[in-house]
């Protein structure tokens, strides 16, 4: 795949390189896709903090690794990286809100998954090779598309379209032999209104951990018509991955002796591994379709219309060691020696599910108010089902691809909001954003979890069917005192569904319930010469917030419960320096305080002398403690260097220490860390191309040990399972460790 993709892009290159003239570094974009209206963006008049990421930043650090390793400089950002190296599946946090707390959207269009609410950046490798910018709104922001924002929202643009022909080849080579090879061609203008660009990217790593290897290859496409008030852009983009599993963490014994193990794929016999499955793996397709019209009527007056649909497939196999047969549909083993209800067996869990529906923002900008309508209307479905096509030493007979549960999740997501800035006097500006939205949510059929509590037993059944309607109110004030100087502050309201997971994964007698959130936040801005600060704080009020638990379901995704009361408060700090035109220091750090206020978790009881599962919880009462993966100080740093071509990125990030539950307990908990990385590159040109960059990036410079995920599993041991005694808290907490010192080297040709 690799070779044919290179020889494709050299000869496509060529062409270009032959049919055009040298050209300067720079590509200009064609002038009217400044028209698009982007009703979900936040402006600087707006009360609210938020952070833009360019293009040109994004290209800088775009040498292999997901987007939330490219956001990691952003205040309040920290990232995980299952296989250790920042490939493969990958998430971030913000303000200790986790990925499904966070929106996403793509040209205002939703990318979160309606039922999961993540965002699986692996389904669409290498999309920041078309990226034009990202902006990152802490706290509820401005009113978006899909799931809500309970903790930030991530704003993506796509690339505009190019003014003049070009492409451009760009590879990257490193350490677990992670690699990346991406083309980008552009055809210009043609016929003063028309312009068609592409990109084929691969990206491979074995990863850091064991067997955590990651093959993803991805497209983007975009045709676009541009009129003298009219742009028409047709987008479409997808990718396909093929991971092998590094869901499950490993012990603290393991981190100080064998920090690579992956026990995923483990094959045991009489409980001695006796080697690892080869198709452990995840395999999924993603493909997304965006039509987006945009329409300036007068100057005052724009609109913007998007319809989108997108469908993904696709199915993990895994193998399970000793399981119970009547869970799966199964006959119990019958041999001489006598009748096994357990065997090991492979499993292949499937999904296919189909996202829809359209969004819309109507812009009015006149000499006092700004103001925009919008919304969207967006329908999910997505069936589930699981099947057996292997079990050891079965004496019955096996249907090809047995199934054993199937179950569908429908969703259908309505949202309208009203948002306008109003100039009062001076630089004194007024801000309101009004958002109604509905959701119906349905699942029916049975799930894969066992069901101990039915009568019979059974596999667990689902039968959800929940609307919600929710009004998020927001409102701020925003002081421009001069040109360097201004002052915010704005309160708001965010209610959130429940995802998939809280409905599938939590007690089987207690379903979750939404979240409601009220943020208040104050900021100051300065922007003095070469030298700009900021101070933003904030404080986030809970009823019912879904916290991690500390608990992870069967493929290591972290559980979550309601609380009643909890909150988050804190201050973003934000400082840059300029020393001369190609020397600056930009660095940033929150300080937070993230607490439950009086919290009861349940556990599960276990006998202390045979360590079997009683099937029964423990309440636990722990009062005020720290919400899990909250740390109190995150810090960054960047020291970036552009002189004559030759660029140097001195990159730093320190990260308090995080809980991995809600007990809050040293032994159950991530050990802070402190991660540099260094990048170098060199730009210079040749005849007939654009331009050359040659460069490398060492990451983890210092080796340091550190890890960014884990789980707790905390369980009550009794003394012979006895009620009457007291329990202890017992826990065997598991981890993901981060690749020590490692390095890339990348090149970029661009015609």
């Amino acid at each position: 795949m690799k070779k044919t993709l290179l020889s494709v892009a050299t000869s496509l290159a060529t062409i270009v390189a032959v049919a055009q003239p040298a050209a300067t570094d720079s590509v200009p974009a064609v002038a009217l896709s400044e028209v698009e209206v982007l009703g979900t963006r936040a402006s600087s008049s707006t009360p609210v903090a938020f952070t833009n990421i360019t293009g040109k930043q994004l290209a800088a650090e775009n040498h292999g690794l997901d987007i939330p390793f490219l956001l990691t400089m952003t205040p309040s950002v920290i990232t995980t990286s299952d296989a250790g190296a920042g490939v493969g599946y990958t998430s971030m946090r913000v303000r200790g809100t986790d990925a499904t707390r966070i929106n996403i959207t793509v040209n205002d269009i939703p990318m979160n998954d309606a039922e999961s609410h993540g965002i699986y950046w692996v389904n669409t490798p290498d999309f920041a090779s078309s990226v034009r910018d990202i902006q990152v709104q802490r706290g509820v922001g401005t009113s978006t598309n899909g799931a809500g924002a309970f903790g930030a929202s991530v704003n993506m643009r796509t690339q505009s379209f190019s003014s003049t022909p070009f492409a451009e080849v760009s590879g990257s080579y490193g350490s677990f032999n992670t690699n990346k090879e991406t083309l980008r061609v552009g055809s210009g203008l043609l016929g003063d209104h028309w312009a068609i660009e592409a990109r084929l990217s691969h990206i491979g790593s074995d990863g850091y951990r064991d067997r955590a290897s990651s093959k993803l290859v991805s497209y983007f496409g975009q045709l676009g018509y541009f009129g003298d008030k009219t742009s028409v852009r047709f987008v479409t983009f997808g990718g396909k991955e093929d991971t092998y599993h590094a869901w499950d963490g490993i012990s603290r014994d393991d981190l100080k002796n064998n920090r690579t193990y992956n026990p995923n794929g483990e094959i045991k016999h009489d409980g001695v591994i006796t080697g690892f499955y080869k198709d452990q793996k995840d395999i999924y397709r993603q493909t997304h379709y965006q039509l987006i019209w945009n329409q300036t009527f007068t100057p005052e007056w724009k609109l913007n219309v998007a319809l989108h649909y997108t469908n993904g497939y696709g199915y993990y196999q895994e193998y399970k060691n000793a399981r119970t047969l009547k869970e799966y549909a199964l006959e119990p083993v019958v041999t001489a020696e006598g009748t096994n209800k357990k065997a090991s067996l492979v499993r292949k869990k499937c999904v296919d599910s189909d996202f829809g529906g359209g969004v819309f923002s109507l812009q009015y900008s006149g000499e006092r108010l700004a103001a925009t309508l919008g919304g969207g209307f967006n329908r999910y479905t997505n069936d589930h089902y699981g099947q057996v096509i292997w079990v050891e030493n079965y004496t019955s007979q096996l249907a090809p691809d047995h199934e054993y549960y199937r179950n569908n999740g429908r969703k259908s997501d309505i949202n309208i909001y009203i948002k306008g800035n109003y100039v009062i006097t001076g630089g004194l500006s007024a801000y309101a954003d009004l958002q109604y939205r509905h959701i119906g949510y349905r699942i029916t059929g049975n799930n894969d979890k066992w069901d101990w509590t039915a009568d019979p037993e059974r596999l667990q059944a689902l039968d959800i069917d929940e609307p919600f309607d929710f009004f998020n109110p927001k409102a701020g004030l925003n002081w421009q005192i001069d040109a360097k100087n201004r002052v915010y502050a704005s309160f708001a309201v965010a209610q959130k569904e429940p995802t998939r997971n809280n409905y599938t994964d939590g007690l089987f007698l207690k379903h979750p319930t939404s979240e409601k959130l009220y943020d208040w936040e104050a900021g100051y801005e300065l922007r003095s010469g070469n030298f700009s600060a900021g101070a933003n704080f904030y404080y986030m009020n809970y009823k019912d917030q879904l916290v991690l638990n500390g608990k992870i379901n069967e493929i290591g995704e972290l559980m979550a419960e309601n609380v009643p009361n909890s909150y988050r408060m804190g201050v973003e700090l934000m400082a840059g320096y300029r020393f001369t035109d190609w020397l600056r220091w930009n660095v940033n750090a929150t300080f937070s305080r993230n607490r439950i206020k009086d919290y009861v978790g349940y556990v599960s009881d276990y006998d202390a002398d045979t360590w079997d599962d009683m099937w029964t919880q423990t309440e636990i009462h722990a009062g005020s403690t720290t919400i899990a993966f909250s740390p109190s100080v995150t810090v960054g740093s960047m020291i970036a260097l552009d002189y004559k071509g030759f660029t140097a990125g001195f990159q730093s990030q320190y990260v308090s220490r995080q809980y991995l539950d809600n007990f809050e307990r040293k032994e159950d908990s991530l050990d802070p860390y402190f991660v540099n990385n260094l990048d170098v590159a060199y730009t210079f040109k040749l005849p007939s191309i654009r331009s050359i960059t040659v460069g490398a990036t060492i990451y983890n410079l210092f080796n340091e040990k550190y890890e960014t995920n884990g789980y707790s599993m905390t369980s009550a041991l009794y003394p012979g399972g006895s009620k009457d005694n007291q329990y202890t808290l017992y826990s065997d907490p598991r981890f993901y460790p981060m690749a020590g010192i490692n390095a890339l080297g990348h090149v970029t040709l661009r015609f």
